[in-house]
């Protein structure tokens, strides 16, 4: 199948990626795992933890050898495109064809699911999801359920089961909205008897169900479905503007960055109320059309359609109707504020309308996919992660409402029974079951010298609880090293890397546009960027002094000033720790650019602990001693000259600064991260203007 580009809005045609030479070498569990990836490799086909697989295969007994049918379905809460066997559910079918015996009609739908783990195969304990039985009773070996955007465009249209029958007459079929659970397997079954020609069937506002008797038969199947859809969608959008046109002019992309940079923070704080949330961005070109568009008052408040999307989207988005480019200030605030207070009442008015006598609590009021025309979409959620994935499942419910309304009139879910979705008991012990946030989840946190020993073992303190953290350093070959480091131990999703100079005003200020930018705004800083020097007194030039004074004492003035503008503007407090050195407190021969520089940090905190009180802004200061491995301020001269100064070699250094301390330990990047965490979490919540040495006991340190 030739892949090129349509002219739609939805995407190009799919190419099948099936290697036959590759499958024959696969065991049929290995080779629904290689199906099942193929499917959730290409958002085209299905969105990130959406859709599901399953096969009915032949397996022994594993006490008595006889062969046992089992359908291996993938289990509750994996996502096609990485699944592996583990994450498959095994049903012996026998047991689980007698769950009917014990179904009594719709109102004990969600009772029966009770009743899969009883027909469990092998001791699985992957738990089946409620898509189940629209698998196991549908009387095929190999079946796929997708949710592609052409697909669900063609499903969320007044005329959806009208145009099913014109593109694909009898081989696809047509079944009304009805939500996921044992009537609707029962609906499908039925579909599948009466219409044995059939190949599949779309299920109104929801998705594509295929099957085949073979799994390249049915993976196929998929793909040519969602190419026929893609190329009729693709024939009646020719010629029309993108959801009726532009009504507003976008901003060029410099300007639109910079614009989401000054209100991802104060929408941040504003949406983080009861539990601090991650921002991501999103200004691609699809957003974009739809952002701008003179449609986009009329579609947006019709919510989305797929049940996929609006479990992770709510079921509408905030459309601010503000002219973003312009307000700033004093006017900006109250607006945003006003805008957000307004959806939470709405969404609490939807919450009463809906509400069943046992439904659980309402939940988090605040809108997570934010609208701005001519900018594009913002999206909050508990980490980055989730918060990208929100954006991408709404990108597909953008995609859904333009293709739909080229072709019909889009038509979103009605809103019971999209509250009956969201707010269904079974979901609702599925949230249950989720296991509980580290304490930095939701956190970001900006590490300047982050690419160094101390500035790397903080990063991965922080990204260990749950931060997001932006790693800065002036070294860039570096930097890249750790940022390729940070991400493998802890995910794309949770690291950036912004190369700086803490001693250039612009560029410092640039980076905290980018943090915002990346995730959302800020709550820890920790200002680490370092150099170290020796020289007497009077072998000090005005070079070497100003380049300490710059970097120590100037450089964490620009980089606390910037971090303390953009803490305000979330109006959530935030957390401010200094990297300083026992020379802050104790004078050292032959390094008085160095001490001096140093001894700034700390009033620089201080002063830094008054002003940001009032804000719950707070300021503490780490002094480590020694800290001499990873340290690449020890790799140059710093090390020798300080071996000089006790006439030892620079191997033996280590030693002299254990032997020098009163615990006669040595001092660990670790031991520094420690400290930092220490300040930067809740443990010292009522901590400021505060200082902790990390020296391993140095008494002309000790505070007064």
């Amino acid at each position: 199948m030739a892949d090129h580009a349509i002219a739609s809005g939805l995407s190009r045609l799919l190419t099948s990626s099936w290697d036959e030479g590759l499958a024959e070498t696969l065991s049929p569990q290995d080779l629904l795992v290689y199906r099942s990836n193929l499917l959730g490799a290409d958002k085209r086909i299905t969105n990130f933890g959406g859709g599901n697989t399953s096969s009915k295969l032949g397996m022994p007994d594993p006490l008595t050898g006889a062969p046992v049918e089992v359908m291996w379905v993938k289990g509750s809460g994996g996502d096609l495109g990485s699944i592996r066997l583990d994450g498959f559910a095994t049903l012996d079918m026998a047991r689980f064809r007698s769950v009917r015996q014990a179904y009594a009609g719709p109102d004990m739908e969600d009772d029966v699911v009770a009743l899969y783990p009883h027909c469990t195969f092998g001791l699985n304990p992957r738990a089946a999801s409620i898509d189940t039985p629209l698998h196991g009773l549908i009387d095929y070996p190999h079946v796929d359920h997708v949710h592609p955007d052409a697909i669900i465009a063609i499903a969320a249209s007044v005329d959806g089961e009208a145009i099913t029958r014109e593109i694909f007459g009898d081989e696809i079929g047509w079944l009304p909205w009805r939500r996921p659970g044992f009537e609707l397997g029962l609906m499908l079954e039925r579909f599948v008897r009466d219409n044995p020609g059939a190949r599949g069937v779309i299920l109104g506002s929801h998705g594509l169900f295929t099957w085949a008797h073979t799994q390249r038969g049915c993976y196929e199947t998929t793909v040519e479905v969602i190419n026929r859809a893609i190329t009729w969608l693709a024939e009646h959008e020719a010629g029309k503007p993108a959801f009726g046109g532009p009504a507003v002019e976008m901003l060029a992309p410099k300007q639109r960055r910079a614009t989401a940079a000054r209100l991802m923070p104060i929408l941040r704080g504003l949406v983080s109320e009861g539990r601090a949330k991650v921002g991501h961005f999103d200004d691609q070109a699809a957003v974009l059309d739809f952002v701008c568009s003179r449609d986009l008052a009329a579609l947006a408040p019709l919510g989305t359609s797929c049940p996929d999307h609006f479990l992770r989207t709510k079921i509408r988005p905030l459309v601010l109707e503000i002219d973003a480019s312009r307000l700033d200030g004093e006017d900006l605030l109250p607006t945003l504020r006003q805008a957000i207070a307004a959806y939470r009442a709405d969404y609490l008015g939807y919450y009463e309308r809906c509400r069943r006598p046992d439904s659980p609590p309402v939940r988090d009021t605040n809108p997570v996919v934010i609208l701005v025309p001519g900018v594009g979409m913002f999206t909050f959620a508990a980490d980055k992660a989730t918060a990208r994935i929100a954006g991408e499942f709404y990108v597909n419910a953008i995609n859904v409402m333009r293709g739909a309304s080229a072709a019909s009139t889009y038509a979103g879910l009605p809103e019971q029974e999209a509250f009956d979705i969201e707010y269904w008991l079974l979901e609702e012990a599925k949230l249950q079951r989720l296991p509980k946030g580290k304490p930095l989840e939701g956190r970001i946190a900006l590490v300047t010298g982050g690419a160094g020993g101390i500035g790397l073992a903080t990063a991965r303190r922080l990204l260990g609880e749950g931060a997001c953290v932006v790693i800065c350093d002036i070294d860039r070959s570096a930097l890249r090293e750790a940022e390729t480091a940070l991400v493998k131990s802890h995910g794309r999703d949770r690291v950036a890397a912004v190369p700086v100079d803490v001693t250039d005003e612009r560029t410092v200020i640039t980076l905290f546009g980018e943090a915002a930018l990346a995730f959302g705004g800020l709550d820890i800083l920790v200002s680490n960027a370092g150099i170290a020097s020796a020289a007497p007194l009077e072998d000090t030039s005005l070079e070497l002094w100003q380049r300490n004074i710059d970097i120590l004492a100037t450089g964490y003035f620009l980089v606390s000033r910037e971090a303390f503008r953009l803490m305000k503007a979330q109006a959530r407090g935030g957390s401010i720790v200094f990297i300083a050195s026992k020379n802050a407190l104790v004078a050292s021969p032959n390094a008085s650019a160095y001490c001096t520089a140093k001894a700034a940090e700390i009033q620089l905190a201080r002063c830094l602990a008054l002003e940001g009180a009032p804000h719950g802004i707070r300021a503490n200061v780490v002094n480590p001693d020694a800290v001499l491995r990873g340290s690449r301020i020890w790799e140059g001269e710093w090390r020798a000259q300080r071996a000089g100064a006790y006439n030892v070699a620079p191997d033996d250094l280590d030693e002299v600064y254990r032997q020098r301390s009163m615990l006669k330990l040595n001092v660990f990047p670790e031991d520094i991260a420690e400290a930092v965490y220490f300040f930067a979490s809740d443990l010292s919540a009522k901590s400021t203007g505060n200082i902790l040495n990390v020296d391993a006991g140095h008494a002309p340190a000790f505070t007064r």
